[in-house]
């Protein structure tokens, strides 16, 4: 009596095939574990048709190819019938043949590896040959590539109407949450303290949109991408790639998070509580800087230097509690990244961390602020900014002088201002005038050529020191107060014009530059003109 698998011995070889290539895989794992013994996959078209075995020789992915060449040969020539396939057994082997040509060889070697004997497994693997043939030729006929093509037009098509469906869709969906969400959204805090403003969360829904709107079309373009190639048989295999290749990185990433999901629970628990804090206190230090939070003895200037050490020293310490958790943190590599950064950290940053300290150490000590007008070296200006390595100047000329904090640590600065905002500050100019002429008469000019320059202050009065008794000169200097720093230069200038004014009009003579030659006379004052005018007036003569 024949049964239908008599009648039919491809269905047979084929029932074979599907059963030996469901069990290789995992015959192959034990033994590959075991003995380590390599296998490659044999390929048509981007279809895996079965593994094989190599050897040290002529190792598996080599034979692999092989075959695959002899098989795309013999699968391209239409005058090969598939009914040419054939079994030629030799001694403890076996011979897949098309007609007078091998495609491959069945060693006692592989039949040992795959548990079954030489004549099951040559069977089971010319049926999988002659499937694959029958596809290739199927799938290169006329008709065949007409379909593929048809089929890749309506995937286009489809394609843009479910992207300007899509577009369509996120612009009208994004009109109704403004509509319906813009203005419910309020800012949470705790009482006064702001933890997050509701336009931070409009945004963060805003992007976590975009973002979702960006993977659905990213998606989309992928399955178009493998829809296209999977219809033309030389890129049938790329198509069979895809999803790997979209899905292969998410599936490590997933493996590994799910190895970790107890530190990475405590990673992100840390990283929110941390993240948190540090809003807290921006937020503390935001209230200072404003002066709605007041503390004895602080400034409100130092509330974002004191605000970036703390978040600093936070940050240092949130990082030490993580690092034990962080996945692969005991792994060589990642100490030799860690021990590299240091190292360039370390060699790099000696000045910038030294410009960093006496930035800090300035903002404590109150040298000056933005606004005030300084001196530094020879740098004079108004400071405009202020960093933690560098402090920028405007000058007189309207340059913008950069000069390092750790050169204003280690000179002298001269704030103007500091002072100039309760007392004054006191513009000061020196001339030298001769023996002959009276003291008084000199102090009395000066006084009068202070107060005839506009801009000065008359509160507290101007006044007068005889700084030197110099060999051919008195030295008097006049000192004036003024409020108006920023305009120091102007005053000095026309208080210069106005005592050349002054010294005019009375016949008084500069002295300075110095003289070679005395004249005959002594230079002497005769005590009828120790109070010569102005000097008079102020005597009440």
């Amino acid at each position: 009596m024949r049964t239908a698998w008599s009648r039919h011995p491809l269905m047979l070889a084929a029932t074979l095939a599907a059963a030996l290539l469901c069990t290789a895989p995992l015959l192959a794992q034990e033994t590959a574990g075991e003995g380590e013994i390599a296998t490659a996959p044999v390929e048509l078209d981007g279809t895996a048709l079965f593994t094989v075995r190599g050897v040290s020789s002529l190792p598996a992915a080599e034979r692999a190819r092989l075959i695959e060449e002899r098989l795309s040969a013999v699968a391209a020539d239409p005058a090969r019938p598939v009914d040419s396939l054939n079994i030629v057994e030799v001694e403890n082997a076996a011979r897949i043949m098309a007609g007078d040509r091998m495609i491959m060889g069945v060693t006692s070697a592989d039949a040992s590896f795959e548990q079954v004997s030489i004549r099951d497994l040559a069977t089971a693997h010319m049926a999988r040959l002659r499937e694959a043939i029958v596809g290739y030729r199927e799938a290169r006929s006329p008709v065949a590539l007409r379909t593929s093509a048809l089929n890749v037009v309506s995937a286009t098509a489809v394609l843009v109407a479910t992207a300007l469906a899509l577009f369509w869709f996120w612009r009208w969906f994004d009109r109704l949450l403004t509509s319906r969400l813009a203005t419910r959204i309020q800012t949470v805090g705790i009482q006064s303290f702001e933890v997050m403003r509701a336009e931070r969360i409009w945004s963060a829904l805003r992007n976590a949109l975009a973002a979702l709107r960006t993977l659905t079309l990213l998606a989309l373009v992928l399955v178009y991408v493998g829809f296209v190639l999977a219809q033309f048989p030389r890129t049938r295999g790329l198509s069979r790639g895809m999803l790997a290749f979209a899905l292969g990185p998410l599936q490590v990433i997933a493996n590994g998070l799910i190895a970790n999901i107890p530190s990475l629970v405590f990673l992100i628990v840390l990283f929110f509580v941390f993240r948190f804090s540090l809003r807290l206190i921006r937020l503390f230090f935001d209230a200072i800087e404003r002066r709605t939070v007041t503390l004895a003895n602080f400034e409100p200037e130092w509330a974002q230097p004191t605000y970036k050490i703390v978040r600093l020293l936070v940050i240092a310490f949130g990082l030490i509690v993580a690092y034990p958790y962080i996945p692969g943190s005991e792994s060589a590599a990642f100490r030799g990244v860690s021990l590299f950064i240091g190292i360039v950290f370390s060699l790099g940053s000696s000045s910038a961390i030294s410009n960093i300290i006496a930035g800090y150490m300035m903002t404590y000590r109150r040298a000056f602020k933005v606004g005030d007008w300084v001196k530094v070296g020879a740098a004079f200006g108004e400071v405009i900014e202020t960093r933690l390595q560098v402090t920028h100047v405007r000058s007189m000329k309207n340059e913008e002088v950069v000069i390092p904090n750790s050169q204003i640590l280690g000179s002298e600065v001269l704030n103007y201002s500091s002072l100039a905002r309760t007392r004054g500050l006191i513009l000061h100019t020196e001339v030298g005038i001769g023996y002959e002429t009276p003291w008084r008469q000199v102090e009395a000019m000066l006084i009068q050529a202070a107060e005839r320059t506009p801009g000065l202050a008359m509160e507290p009065r101007p006044f007068v020191l005889q700084t030197k008794l110099g060999d051919f000169a008195v030295i008097y200097e006049l000192n004036v107060y003024c409020s108006d720093v920023p305009k120091i230069m102007q005053l000095y200038s026309a208080l210069h014009r106005s005592i050349l004014d002054v010294f005019n009009e009375y016949g008084v003579q500069i002295m300075t530059p110095a003289y070679q030659r005395d004249p005959p006379e002594p230079k002497i004052v005769r005590r009828e003109d120790w109070y010569a005018a102005p000097a008079a007036a102020a005597k009440g003569v």
